[in-house]
């Protein structure tokens, strides 16, 4: 699986991310291994987990996957293989979440400990928090580079504004800049006025942002938990609508000239687009992250990206949900 590199750091993550909210918890030990021995079988190395994963699930508290992948790491002696990506942020027990610099030190110190690991490769905050200044915020996570702790940051869930600032803030002082930015994202626009709760979507406007400044793009909910293949999971009603129908349209028709599924188009489409982004993939079976894996066998042709891109209401812009 072909290699990236982060923003303008060192760190190496392949194109195809590995979502892991699930893993340790819906999904159990053995069949979390099965599935990460599979991702990495297939030449994965970029795998996405957070402190809090997973924490609504009824017997977890948060930690649940951090402290599996840190076990399987451990057993499988790969730990020198992997790009690991974990978050703070958001609050669950024993956290009270935010990006104070003092929740910062402690939380990436709980999940070095869960992960078995004396570095976390990339570092995200996961959420805004506007009562702890910029300032704060950025040296704190400066400050765990500089002391080997984390090897680069990543901003989830904020807005474009709110990134060129804390970047603008850490050139100035010469410290760690976001080197990559992960929203939710997927082929369907939302709906104008559409609720994601605290999730903010890539948009125009964050695209051109990190075109221009040369920051990774990763995309969580690409799937839409099914949406686009399975007939008891309709489309959620946040995109639903005339632009959803004739976007579908042009999904399938690219599906059937290519002989992909649905979701194997979505991630090729992600993956060629301008900039690229970088889908975070997953699985709760073998056979569903193996069909995810093999988009990338597959390539669009430029017709096919266009009509992709076209489909639906040309007046359509992304904006920013909250």
């Amino acid at each position: 699986m072909r290699k990236v590199r982060l923003g303008d750091t060192d760190v190496e993550a392949s194109v195809l991310c590995l979502g892991t909210d699930s893993i340790g918890s819906r999904i159990d030990q053995a069949a979390s291994f099965e599935l990460l021995d599979l991702y990495t079988e297939k030449g994965g190395s970029f795998i996405d987990t957070a402190n809090f994963y997973s924490s609504w699930f009824p017997g977890c508290k948060g930690g649940e996957s951090e402290t599996t992948i840190g076990r399987w790491m451990k057993q499988r002696g790969n730990r020198s293989e992997m790009a690991i990506a974990s978050k703070l942020g958001f609050d669950y027990p024993r956290c009270d979440g935010g990006l104070s610099a003092a929740e910062i030190q402690r939380e990436c110190e709980k999940s070095l400990k869960r992960l078995q690991s004396d570095v976390i490769d990339l570092y995200y905050a996961h959420r805004d928090d506007y009562d702890s200044p910029l300032e704060e915020t950025m040296e704190a996570f400066d400050r765990l580079v500089k002391a080997g702790k984390i090897r680069a940051i990543g901003a989830s869930n904020l807005k474009v504004w709110r990134i060129a600032e804390a970047n603008t803030i850490s050139q100035v002082n010469g410290w760690a800049q976001y080197c990559a930015v992960s929203q939710r994202y997927t082929y369907l626009r939302p709906r104008h006025g559409a609720d994601f709760g605290p999730q903010i979507c890539i948009n125009d406007d964050l695209r051109d942002y990190c075109r221009s400044h040369g920051v990774t793009l990763v995309a969580y909910s690409v799937l839409l938990q099914g949406a686009y293949t399975r007939g008891d999971r309709p489309v959620p009603a946040q995109f639903a609508g005339p632009d959803a129908d004739a976007r579908l349209a042009a999904l399938e028709a690219v599906a059937d000239e290519t002989g992909a599924t649905f979701n194997q188009v979505v991630i090729a489409w992600m993956l060629q687009s301008d900039p690229p982004v970088l889908p975070i993939i997953a699985g709760s079976r073998p056979e569903q992250l193996t069909e995810n894996i093999a988009a990338l066998d597959m390539t669009l042709t430029d017709d096919q990206i266009d009509r992709l891109d076209t489909a639906g209401n040309p007046d359509i812009k992304q904006v920013w949900l909250r």
